[in-house]
């Protein structure tokens, strides 16, 4: 309670600035009243477009990424280091570095003058490092994707191991002993008991990835922007009048995320009555 006595009100005193902003009331430009002309200026531009449906295919992908990796590190992890602490260390050791440190750490891993392409041309793999793919500000975001994806992989393989405790083994152990071959037992044993954990993260990691601006920012490209990047693009602009429009995206970003929040909450209802 003291946290959130704190938390939502600073909360829903930005959100309410931000639609009263979007909607027009935005008296630094000296205009008050009430409009939509920003949604109509947004929504008119194929730029929004554009970069929404890069968003998407950044968070999608980089969601579902890390998601099966985190899923299959968890069930090796089982196997293989079960109880090992130096195994749980190694586990949670990226928690702590910021997207920010990722990003860079990305640079300076995939870049053409990075330490992939070094090793490569020293190998013989490509005729100098200029040869070597270019993964950074690419339009199909890789390296976007790639810094999401060795971020939040650790995070999901946690939430698994969570759900994947004594209870799991017993479950899994009787399905066993009925005969139950290892896919059987995968799908009808772990995955019930991973799903109301890892959906719940599914949708953190997405909404993280939809509105966070750093990451995209620093390793994607002019074109196609994703939406963050976008927004923050038109907040900074010194034509003050460019800013409704930034908050419009804003909106539009949120009201996405609150979407996708409440598809969740469906499918954890549907999902709670067939268990």
């Amino acid at each position: 309670m003291p946290a959130l006595i704190v938390v939502v009100p600073v909360f829903l005193v930005a959100v309410s600035l931000a639609l009263a902003q979007s909607l027009g009331v935005f008296p630094l430009v000296g205009d008050s009243r009430l409009n939509l002309d920003a949604f109509r200026s947004v929504f008119s531009d194929q730029e929004l477009w554009r970069s929404l449906a890069f968003t998407f295919y950044l968070s999608v992908a980089s969601t579902a990424l890390a998601l099966g990796l985190g899923v299959a590190v968890a069930l090796a992890f089982r196997r293989l280091f079960s109880g090992s602490r130096i195994g749980a260390f190694m586990l949670q050791l990226n928690l702590p570095v910021p997207h920010l440190v990722g990003a860079l750490a990305m640079v300076l891993l995939l870049a053409q003058s990075g330490l992939l392409a070094r090793v490569a041309d020293s190998v013989g793999l490509i005729d100098g490092p200029a040869a070597f793919p270019a993964l950074i500000f690419d339009v199909r975001g890789i390296a976007i994707i790639a810094e999401y994806v060795w971020k939040e992989a650790p995070f999901f393989a946690l939430m698994a191991l969570a759900a994947l405790g004594p209870v799991a083994d017993d479950f899994e152990g009787v399905a066993a002993t009925l005969g139950a071959g290892r896919w059987r037992r995968f799908r009808h044993v772990t995955l019930p008991l991973l799903t109301p954990v890892l959906l719940p993260a599914s949708v953190v990691v997405f909404a993280f990835a939809f509105g966070t601006f750093e990451v995209p920012l620093l390793l994607g490209g002019s074109f196609p922007e994703a939406l963050p990047v976008l927004a923050y693009r038109k907040f900074t602009n010194v034509d003050l009048a460019a800013r409704p429009e930034a908050l419009a995206i804003g909106v539009l970003m949120m009201a996405i995320i609150a979407l996708v929040t409440l598809a969740y909450m469906r499918l954890g209802r549907r999902f709670a009555r067939r268990q």
